[in-house]
């Protein structure tokens, strides 16, 4: 076995084992399954003369590692000290606000404090952990505000959004408590100063353009949400155009490129140095965005996404993918089961760049074509076809009405895009100009929001319910019929 096949299957081993303590299997049984198997290889290998049995036998006990870690992160992860349904008084830094409906604060309670701060708030000083506060819209708090709030905390239930709160490293929930500002400025003063940096474009952006448009804008270039209203969340997610606002692989690959093709063309750089330079542009946009986990996630994806296209070849980053979950997963572990964007991520890269390439070949596409229709069909019916059992198992809605939505809405979003930030980056200087730039945003925007809605209004052909055997049997064809094609066409 060749060293990067192993460190595949080491890798894949590691996330089997996670998946299967995620299921609340047992260590023990885990184990023995393991071994189990591990000695089936080795009898195989023994039996067959055959190294490979050898290597995988060996390997297998990455399950075991893989399992093991995710145990000894969720005991770390339960090792708090908050106490559940007690009304007391607490201190902490709100690390990340969330507006809409009202305000989702995620609050970090952490020890020690001040002799000041424990004279204030007693033994309350030695709780440790994260909360997600609900409260009013007013008074509005922002990231770095050192709170009192009081109030009881609840534990998290064994709900999916309870899952998803511990995915988020939350370890319990309050609502509407009484909170006291104490202090402002407290967080990191980079990131703060990035986060107002966004909510500066976000202003200009609402000064240049009507306010659902300028929504959708924030939405496209920085995954911003909040101003959306119902109908047109509604209207997205029918029309599976959810994607293009949710700052998503798909999203952080085009500003990849429209960085790269600057570094290129304008400043004449070698491609090397243009894309070391663009993914270093990347990583300050992922701080100005916040820094959250799905944020990260996204950028590793666009940057494979774009490893891919660049490179043009499929074999080599098999590898990189598998790298990319398992920097991810050590994270987080519970990233695996519980974060949907992540499984949806992880699949459309897998179908960008295994195929998609199919796809082309099958219609006997060209490199170029007219606004680039044929690489959009070809990328969204890829992503589209290897995300279709989840989307319709998670949020019962599959519409294949969405492939023309986004064979139409796709080839104007990088414009869109590059237009936006364009338009907040003269903002910034000289208003008047920008507002120049806004209408014809306006233009490609009004193009976009009719469509998403148009297609959102279209309620045929969707599917809204698939059985866990119908999905397994629909990924064991589907991966059969790429490594068959492949092999017949290499």
């Amino acid at each position: 076995m060749k060293t990067y096949d192993a460190f595949f299957f080491a890798i894949l081993f590691f996330l089997i084992g996670i998946l299967l303590a995620s299921f609340n299997l047992s260590l023990l049984i885990i184990t023995f399954a393991s071994l189990f198997w591990g000695a089936i290889f080795l009898f195989l290998g023994y039996f067959k003369k055959n190294k490979n049995f050898f290597w995988i036998s060996g390997l297998i006990l990455f399950v075991i590692i893989g399992a093991f870690y995710y145990f000894w992160d969720n005991k770390n992860f339960k090792t708090i000290n908050l106490p559940f349904d007690q009304k007391e008084s607490f201190r902490g830094l709100i690390v990340s606000v969330e507006k809409g409906a009202g305000q989702k604060l995620i609050v970090s309670i952490k020890s020690p404090y001040s002799e000041q701060d424990v004279q204030y708030i007693g033994h309350t000083a030695r709780y440790k952990g994260r909360v997600l506060i609900k409260a009013r819209n007013y008074p509005e708090f922002h990231y770095g505000n050192l709170i009192n709030f009081e109030g009881a905390i609840k534990a998290l239930d064994d709900s999916s959004y309870g899952n998803y709160l511990r995915k988020e490293r939350i370890n319990g929930t309050i609502d509407f408590p009484k909170i006291e500002l104490i202090k402002t400025n407290q967080g990191n003063f980079v990131k703060a100063k990035l986060l107002a940096l966004k909510d500066k474009t976000i202003e200009v952006f609402q000064r240049v353009l009507p306010s659902e448009k300028a929504a959708f804008l924030s939405g496209l270039v920085l995954g911003e949400r909040e101003d959306f209203s119902k109908s047109f969340k509604d209207a997205m997610s029918k029309s599976g155009t959810t994607h293009l606002v949710a700052l998503s692989g798909y999203n952080i690959s085009i500003i990849i490129w429209l960085v790269f093709g600057l570094f290129l063309s304008f400043f004449a750089l070698g491609r090397r140095w243009a894309f070391i330079l663009s993914i270093l542009v990347i990583i300050g946009f992922i701080t100005m965005t916040g820094g959250e986990a799905s944020v990260v996630r996204a950028a590793i994806m666009g940057v494979i996404a774009l490893l891919a296209k660049e490179a043009g070849r499929m074999h080599s980053f098999r590898n990189a993918i598998m790298a990319a979950a398992f920097v991810l997963v050590i994270s987080n572990p519970k990233l695996l089961t519980f974060d949907v964007g992540f499984q949806l991520s992880f699949l459309a890269v897998i179908g960008l760049i295994y195929l998609s390439p199919i796809v082309k070949k099958l219609f006997h596409f060209k490199e170029e074509s007219l606004f680039g229709w044929q690489d959009n069909f070809s990328s969204t019916l890829s992503a589209q076809v290897m995300v279709a059992p989840l989307l319709i198992s998670y949020f019962s809605n599959f519409s294949f009405i969405s492939l023309i939505a986004n064979l139409l809405i796709l080839s104007v979003i990088p414009l869109t895009m590059a237009l936006g930030f364009i338009t907040a980056f003269i903002g910034f200087i000289f208003f008047p100009l920008a507002s120049i730039f806004g209408w014809f945003l306006n233009i490609l925007l009004f193009y976009e929001v009719f469509l998403i809605k148009f297609f959102g209004n279209l309620n045929f052909l969707n599917i809204s319910s698939i059985g866990l055997l119908f999905a397994t049997v629909y990924y064991i064809v589907l991966v059969s019929f790429m490594i068959t094609y492949n092999k017949r066409h290499v």
